[in-house]
């Protein structure tokens, strides 16, 4: 505690999540240190909140009668440490975040509600005494005597209450005597993970050599590397031999994953190699679990931390490296709430911390290629795949004027066998889930559609509903047209669950093992599946982008893409970029062995230059020429966006809002900035709510922010304010 921290103050500002863009003022209580980074509990309105003190005041500026006081203090040490508040107040003025919002989002669920920050303890017994007179009959005591020899034999080391309770379930009636006649002390201990490594790794490839060099080099500086490597070119095993001198130098390692589904696979992966405590952080772990992970890492327990975005908001006081799989992945933006980029945030907390970040990727983002080609990333290649394997080779498959089976080609079928027949795997990719994408009435036309959004309902055969894939609802497959009804319904399009069936029938002896959210909902069944696809036993692979990175499945010779043409016609501008990306991820999942790997991707757009680009020289070509683009139309990362989003009941209010937001950043206008809009969303209806957007952007960064502080201050008084949800985007990853 600084002395700074240890000063007495009368008042202090407290962060309380609202959507009010301000600290709270209260008066402090006794003589109590104020420090901030620590909960409290606080009179809010009608209510008692948790806040957390930002700073101590010795004045404020409004009347001391005025103010109420704090309830109570939470903690004795700060929760949220000066370097993470400091990450935090950033990420608040750089995304226009209600202060309170970020400060709360950082702290797992049972600590916003005030529950006690204590780790987990166990119950622990050492023998104190060693006497034979106090031995307990082996026939008068048996349960007595069998606990006593298992601690004698222990020696010093403390036995778990686990071991007793597996002996029998009265086992604290035979300890308590031992207890009483002084043999036997108990105790608790932290319940600290340990993982022991069990074996070593490979031997390097000389590009993994120099990239490991390049890291290691920059310990204890603030170093940002791009490890551009190719699918199946070793990143993982850079990233474990740079942890090595990191934990050596008794420091804490931070790797975030995109995807909760490769979290497992790759904590598995490091278990094995690496001794120390190893904890993750990802959104399907019960809120117990959660607490006590954040809570092992942030008081310093914790070795390496492996999670999803939110773990970069994770408190660690020896941080030494942050490593970012996946950097070009979505879904480590945040989407709704605080929208914040856990890329982004990594940077700020390794700058400030003083050390190197690593984003490991074989499709780096737009936004990195030009860090790098600015000179402010230093880009480590990686552009062999590791040991014998080779890249795979990629075709385009015309599909124009060829009949369809189900959605795939008679070619495809063909290719699979031929690999099926040759003892391999082969993997089928659409990305869309389901069995067909609609249902349409053949005598009218008329589609069923969801009530509640602008989108169609997807048939779901198995379960015989129709579900909206953006707002959840769903209903029973009906019978007849629900507009005029015929009994002419059609099924129109392929989802997985339709490409899994058509597989089935045509190879009725192969087990097919189906991975996408739907299949992999109860607990369990996503482990079950992947381990069906590594071992071999499923030759079959049908799947949306939850197969698409960081899976290794050893057998798989054919990758087959289906319906790949939707990225060159996409109204996000991001749209190409995410095609290239996802096409090469998938196409990463072929040939990773020994035997050669081919990809077909399925296309009534052979012609496209694009594509073609993709597929012959590349994504680095393929990039080179979408970033051109991105420079000629001054759209990111030659230009910084944000976008103001409405949505209300009422189809009229988030236009008027948004109109009002309008005026007022253009009365007077920001000198740099472009206001674009408003327009209706691209889905306009979503979950019963409509929604408009407001684009802008700006050539700097600074008029950019400029823009979006003037217009926070009071948007509340509005027009129409209180009639619509709103935020600000900032960096947005799309413009859906």
């Amino acid at each position: 505690m600084s002395a700074l921290d240890e000063q007495q103050f009368g008042f202090v500002q407290v962060a309380i999540p609202t959507p009010l863009h301000q600290l709270f003022d209260y008066r402090w209580r006794g003589n109590q240190p104020v420090i901030a980074g620590t909960r409290v509990k606080v009179p809010f309105g009608r209510r008692s909140v948790v806040g957390i003190v930002v700073q101590g005041m010795a004045e404020s500026a409004y009347p001391a009668n005025k103010l109420r006081a704090i309830t109570e203090v939470l903690d004795e040490e700060a929760l949220l440490p000066k370097d993470v508040m400091s990450v935090l107040l950033w990420a608040s003025r750089y995304y226009h975040h209600p202060i309170g919002d970020v400060l709360c989002s950082a702290l797992p669920v049972l600590l916003r509600q005030g529950k006690p920050a204590t780790l987990e303890h166990r119950e622990i017994f050492n023998l104190v005494a060693d006497s034979d007179a106090l031995i307990p009959s082996a026939k008068k005591a048996a349960l007595q005597h069998s606990v006593y020899t298992v601690l004698a034999e222990a020696g010093n080391q403390a036995i778990d209450a686990s071991t007793f309770a597996a002996m029998s379930p009265r086992w604290r009636s035979a300890v308590k005597p031992l207890i009483e006649r002084g043999l036997v002390k108990a105790g608790t201990s932290m319940v600290l993970p340990r993982n022991d490594a069990v074996e070593s790794g490979p031997e390097l490839m000389p590009a993994q050599e120099s990239a490991v060099s390049a890291i290691t080099e920059k310990l204890g500086q603030f170093a940002p590397f791009l490890l551009h490597g190719v699918t199946g070119s070793g990143k993982t095993e850079v990233y474990l031999r740079a942890i090595e001198p990191v934990l050596a130098r008794q420091q804490q390692v931070l790797i975030l994953v995109p995807e909760i589904a490769l979290t497992p696979q790759l904590m598995r992966r490091f278990q094995r190699r690496i001794t120390g405590c190893l904890v993750s952080l990802h959104s399907a772990m019960n809120n117990t679990e959660r607490m006590q992970n954040w809570l092992l890492a942030a008081k310093g327990h914790a070795d390496v931390v492996i999670g999803t975005r939110s773990a970069v908001l994770v408190p660690m006081p020896r941080l030494g490296l942050v490593v970012i799989d996946e950097e070009h992945d979505g879904s480590l933006k945040q989407q709704d709430g605080f929208r914040y980029h856990a890329r982004d945030l990594a940077m700020v907390r390794a700058r400030d911390r003083a050390c190197p970040v690593v984003l490991g990727t074989a499709t780096p983002s737009f936004e990195t290629l030009n860090n790098v080609a600015s000179e402010r990333y230093t880009e480590l290649a990686l552009t062999m795949r590791a040991g014998v394997a080779t890249p795979p080779k990629m075709a385009l498959l015309d599909i124009r004027r060829r009949p369809l089976i189900e959605g795939m080609s008679d070619r495809l079928f063909d290719e699979i066998k031929k690999h099926l027949d040759a003892g391999n795997q082969a993997l089928v990719f659409i990305n869309r889930r389901g069995f067909a994408p609609t249902l349409l009435c053949n005598d009218c036309g008329a589609c069923a559609d969801c009530r509640r959004c602008d989108a169609h309902m997807t048939v779901h055969a198995r379960r015989a509903r129709l579900r909206c894939h953006h707002c959840g609802s769903e209903r029973p497959v009906p019978q007849t047209c629900e507009s005029c009804g015929s009994e002419s319904l059609d099924r129109i399009g392929y989802g997985t669950e339709r490409i899994a069936a058509a597989l089935a029938e045509a190879f009725p002896d192969i087990e097919i093992a189906r991975i996408d959210r739907d299949s992999t909902r109860r607990k369990g069944a996503l482990q079950a599946q992947l381990d069906a696809a590594t071992s071999g036993s499923a030759k079959l692979l049908v799947g949306t982008q939850m197969l698409a990175k960081g899976h290794h499945f050893p057998g798989v010779t054919l990758v087959c893409i289906l319906d790949a043409d939707r990225g060159l016609f996409g109204t996000d501008f991001r749209a190409l970029e995410q095609m290239g990306q996802l096409i090469i991820q998938v196409a990463g999942r072929a040939g990773r062995e020994e035997k050669q790997g081919s990809v077909l991707i399925q296309t009534r757009n052979p012609d496209n230059p694009m594509m073609q680009t993709l597929v012959s020289e590349g994504y680095a070509e393929f990039a080179k020429i979408a970033l051109d683009e991105r420079r000629l139309a001054l759209l990111p990362p030659y230009a910084f966006v944000a976008l103001v989003r409405a949505e209300a009941p009422n189809a009229d209010a988030p236009m008027h809002f948004l109109r009002g937001v309008s005026d007022r950043l253009l009365n007077p206008p920001v000198a740099g900035v472009s206001v674009l809009g408003p327009v209706p969303a691209p889905m306009e209806r979503l979950g019963g709510r409509y929604r408009a957007q407001l684009l802008l952007q700006a050539e700097r960064r600074s008029l950019l922010n400029e823009a979006l502080s003037r217009l926070t201050i009071n948007l509340d008084t509005l027009k129409d304010a209180q009639r619509n949800r709103w935020s600000i985007d900032v960096d947005p990853v799309d413009l859906f």
